[in-house]
Formats: structure tokens, C-alpha cells, sequence
């Protein structure tokens, strides 16, 4: 990779480890203001010193994050749907190159929807990314999205979309977790973070998700709603991190979870 590429990249996916917990706050583009992020910039601030890097939109960028802090942010760029709309997969980009550049980011990030009525539009929009960033040093993440057609989460799809994407030249991708999740890692020459989801019933079922998903070949999560709605969302995130750079077991993550909300629910400072 060119210098600037890998640099970048560097900050968001740890070199030491090549692991990263990302902090997914970008729901709000297509659905809009989502439970416990009704007010990004409280959500965010006491977690952003835990996250290896945010991904979220510009509009909440340039609003709710603190221009001092050192995180580095993946740019959401893709968009144009809603979750009221007739369908999720006609997205197309939403921001210039030259607004990303002015907002001084890590990466930018675009969703693909590989199989559906707009798989060319969206897969053109990440060769049309690629080429930018590689003129321009910005990595781009690909997000092999599903739609609101959650059945489509098997290996065999998602192992086909990542490869795709890194054929197109994405610099990374994030994906689902899944059975056989190790099939889709394997075959996709550049890293893969998962997403979180939907909220999982409790946090030993998100950790236990960013454990398994490490342990098959993931370099990390971007994990949004399993974290800030949880109700200890700085003790959830310092658990996550507990497993995604230190290999804790998920009993081992839950148990410092479980001190941490102690401290928390005695106010004290975590």
C-alpha cells in the first residue's frame, strides 16, 4: 500500500496486534434517531476514549464530536435511503471526496448490496471510491450490507461479498458474523471486522459474538448497539476490548464488565 493508506490504516487497526474496536455511530443516516443515540454527542463522549476508531457520518461529525479529540473517524460516505423507503440497497455516494478530506479522516466507508436489483450501482460506487482514495492515501472500508433481509447471513453470501469487495479494491471490509465465519475470513485477502447487530439479549451474547469472530480470523468488531444500549455502555466497550486486544474469554470480559458497573452503580470513576 501506498505510505499515506497504511498510515491511516494503521490508526484504526492496531499494527501491534492488528486488531480494532471500531464504535459504529452512524445509524442514524438511514434510521434515524435510534434508541440511546437520540443525542450523539452525549453518547459518544464518554466512550470515545475507549474506541480504536468511530465510524459515523459527517453531519454528526461536525456536530457531536470534540475536533481535539485524537480518534481517529471512518467516514460514512453512501446513503440516500431510509428504513421507510421501498428498499435499503439503492444507495449511492453522499459525500465528496474533497468534504472527507477537509474533515481530515482515517477512512471512508460505503455499504455494497451484492445480489440485489442495485448490486452494480453500489459495487461501481466502491471502484469509484477506491480510485480516490488511492489518489488521494485514504483507505475505504466496503460494508457488505444485507437490507433488512437478515437470512442472507450465511458464509457462503458474505464469504462471496467480501471477496468482492477486496477484489475491487476495498482496503478492509466489515461483515457479519455467521456459522463457519472462518470460510469467509480465509478467502478475503484484506482484514475483516464484524458489526455487532441488532442489540443482543445480554453482554455475555455480544462478547461471547466478538470473541468467536476473533477467534475465526476477524481483526476486530465495529460493534455500535451492543455497546451504547447497553446500560453500562463504558464498562460494555472496556469489555469488548478486553477480548478483542487482550484474548479474554468472554467469562473472563464479563466478569471485569461486571466490576466495572459496580464501580459505576457506587460512583466511582472507571
Amino acid at each position: 500500500m501506498d505510505w499515506g493508506i497504511q498510515n491511516r490504516l494503521n490508526r484504526i487497526i492496531d499494527p501491534t496486534d492488528g486488531r480494532t474496536v471500531m464504535l459504529a455511530v452512524d445509524h442514524g443516516y438511514f434510521l434515524g434517531p435510534t434508541r440511546k443515540l437520540e443525542d450523539p454527542a452525549a453518547t459518544i463522549k464518554p466512550l470515545l476514549p475507549s474506541a480504536d476508531a468511530l465510524m459515523l457520518t459527517r453531519g454528526i461529525l461536525r456536530t457531536s464530536v470534540d475536533p481535539a479529540t485524537a480518534t481517529p473517524m471512518v467516514l460514512r460516505v453512501s446513503g440516500g435511503t431510509s428504513v421507510v423507503g421501498p428498499t435499503l440497497a439503492d444507495e449511492c455516494l453522499t459525500v465528496s471526496f474533497e468534504d472527507a478530506i477537509r474533515l481530515n479522516v482515517a477512512a471512508v466507508a460505503l455499504s455494497i448490496f451484492v445480489g440485489t436489483d442495485h448490486e452494480r450501482q453500489t459495487l461501481q460506487s466502491l471502484t469509484e471510491l477506491v480510485d480516490e482514495g488511492e489518489t488521494y492515501g485514504i483507505p475505504v472500508l466496503a460494508v457488505t450490507a444485507v437490507g433488512k433481509e437478515l437470512e442472507k447471513r450465511d458464509a457462503r453470501y458474505l464469504g462471496l461479498c467480501c471477496r468482492i469487495a477486496a477484489e475491487l479494491g476495498a482496503h478492509f471490509v466489515k461483515t457479519y458474523y455467521c456459522d463457519d465465519f472462518e470460510k469467509v475470513t480465509s478467502s478475503c485477502p484484506v482484514p475483516v471486522v464484524i458489526a455487532g447487530g441488532p442489540k443482543l439479549e445480554t453482554e455475555m451474547d455480544a462478547l461471547q459474538l466478538a470473541h468467536d469472530a476473533i477467534a475465526q480470523g476477524a481483526a476486530g468488531v465495529d460493534m455500535g448497539r451492543n455497546i451504547w444500549q447497553s446500560d453500562y455502555p463504558v464498562p460494555m466497550i472496556r469489555a469488548v476490548r478486553e477480548v478483542v486486544h487482550n484474548n479474554a474469554r468472554p467469562a473472563e470480559a464479563h466478569e471485569l464488565f461486571l466490576e466495572l458497573k459496580a464501580a459505576v452503580d457506587s460512583g466511582k470513576a472507571i
